[in-house]
């Protein structure tokens, strides 16, 4: 039974622990970092990813990149696909997570709404990279 489970977290499971604290501890950032993103380019270079290696750093994940890793994998992503494909930008941040060869879905619904993150925190995109960038290299993901 996993409630209440005091079993230390695996080596394979650990970044993803450790990657839904960073996330709660940094959401107005990232809500932030993600509608500036959003503004620049829209879907356009696909979804916001968090790469954890080789040192964890912010990438794109292209649509085409993703449809075909689910072909790959028989399917297993296509709830991701879906979320994705009609998640509301004005609303919640999507992003996807990558440690050890696996992915993680990252969504949340921000108080307040990613546009209002964004103007009330004052960081343009490069400084919430460098700042969020900086933040997830003193974690221990792995």
């Amino acid at each position: 039974m996993m409630f209440g489970s005091s079993q230390p977290e695996s080596g394979n499971s650990k970044w993803r622990g450790q990657l839904d604290r960073f996330v709660k501890e940094n959401q107005r950032d990232l809500a932030a970092l993600f509608w500036g993103l959003w503004l620049e380019n829209g879907n356009i270079q696909g979804t916001v990813g968090i790469d954890l290696q080789p040192t964890p750093h912010f990438i794109y994940c292209p649509q085409a990149a993703i449809e075909d890793l689910n072909n790959k994998v028989d399917n297993r992503l296509q709830e991701i696909l879906g979320i994705v494909d009609h998640h509301k930008p004005e609303m919640e941040v999507v992003m996807i997570g990558i440690g050890k060869g696996e992915l993680k879905l990252i969504q949340f619904a921000p108080e307040p709404p990613p546009a209002v993150c964004f103007e009330e925190v004052g960081k343009d995109i490069n400084e919430l990279l460098e700042l969020l960038e900086q933040r997830m290299s003193e974690m221990d993901f792995f």
